[in-house]
């Protein structure tokens, strides 16, 4: 087995990253990436995914935005991210995973967590591989972050927060998921709670849309059996493009990175965007919505919920801390960051970054120069 560090500088800048580190073992047929970003505020907490077409680029940026999420969320930690290039649904996952594990756990400063195509059970296999993980099984310690919502839940507690920046009630407001998965799903049980409708969701097959409004716990349901959301019998099937335009409220992209771009921002019908993936649209698409009045509360303020819950996990709180906790750092976070961007002018994530960004430089001063 091979580990291998690869050159950093020409990634580099003031936060980091600290360590790019490319895993091939051949024996198992495992190649995976980890960049670990920045550990100012703590050991990196960042999750791990499996996506057979993950990059290096993907990673980092990724690890950036979690850099930036543990510091706006207070966490005494650092960013990091972790990909295992590999088809979740073909591959020999568990073989992989303790392959993987066995990689990196002399990589101390790096704390995984369940992200794309890994669950609570992978996290179980990398930690019987002598690695820290969070996320685990409730059975063995752990905090289940997607069997509970986490990421969904704060997603709600941010939609509270935003919804009157831009005019609107939650109550009646129209809700467009692009990823109904572990992230979306929730998101979903926890905004109609909250009042809202479900109008359109999707998944790696296809997307539903029904302006009447779809029962999530409905739409949950015929997922699991059928594997997919296109099997919902009501609605209009459409394509995966064509969900992120449909007429709504509210708009989650919780799957991949890039999904909202140049080419297609113009035609985005929301008013409210909550990013419920991690780097979910581009810098250009992101400035095209601010112009156009469309407000866009950005992944590492939107989406801290679930590295919130494995930070109360790691450090031994109890389960019952976790929603309350999500709440008041997520609520306070989003006031903080849209009261700023609508007094200087600038894009939520300007204002977001700002603030973030001299809360790992003032760590940073506490180090060792």
């Amino acid at each position: 087995m091979t580990a291998a560090t690869f050159d950093v500088e020409r990634y580099c800048d003031d936060l980091g990253p600290e360590k790019i580190v490319h895993i091939h073992d051949p024996a198992s047929g495992l190649r995976a990436i980890v960049v670990i970003d920045n550990t100012a505020c703590g050991p990196a907490i960042g999750g791990a995914r499996m996506v057979a077409d993950v990059s290096l680029d993907e990673v980092r940026r990724l690890a950036r935005a979690m850099t930036l999420k543990n510091a706006a969320a207070g966490l005494p930690h650092g960013g990091g991210k972790s990909g295992i290039l590999a088809d979740p649904h073909k591959a020999d996952k568990r073989g992989l995973i303790r392959a993987f594990g066995r990689a990196i756990r002399q990589l101390t400063d790096y704390i995984p967590g369940p992200d794309m195509g890994l669950d609570e059970a992978c996290m179980a296999w990398l930690r019987d591989e002598g690695c820290r993980a969070v996320g685990l099984p409730r059975i063995i310690g752990g905090i289940p972050l997607d069997e509970i919502g986490a990421t969904g839940y704060g997603l709600a507690c941010c939609a509270e927060v935003a919804a009157p920046f831009c005019g609107l009630e939650l109550k009646g407001a129209t809700v467009a998921i692009e990823g109904f998965g572990n992230v979306g799903r929730p998101a979903a049980r926890f905004l109609e709670a909250l009042g809202a409708k479900l109008v359109a969701a999707s998944d790696s097959q296809g997307a539903v849309y029904d302006p009447a409004g779809i029962d999530s716990n409905k739409l949950a349901a015929v997922k699991k059996q059928a594997g997919t959301v296109t099997a919902y019998e009501r609605g209009q099937k459409l394509s995966l493009a064509n969900l992120l335009t449909v007429p709504c409220d509210i708009l989650i992209p919780a799957a991949r990175p890039d999904c909202i771009h140049a080419a297609n921002a113009a035609a985005i019908k929301a008013k409210l965007i909550l990013q419920g993936a991690n780097i979910p649209a581009t810098a250009e698409a992101e400035t095209m919505l601010f112009k156009r009045g469309v407000l866009v509360v950005p992944d590492f303020i939107a989406n801290a919920g679930g590295v919130i819950c494995a930070s109360v996990e790691y450090h031994g709180g109890a389960e019952s801390s976790v929603q309350p906790t999500i709440a008041q750092k997520i609520r306070d976070n989003t006031q903080a960051v849209l009261t700023h961007s609508r007094q200087a002018g600038v894009e939520p994530r300007r204002a977001a970054e700002i603030m973030a960004r001299e809360r790992v430089k003032l760590a940073q001063s506490f180090r060792q120069r």
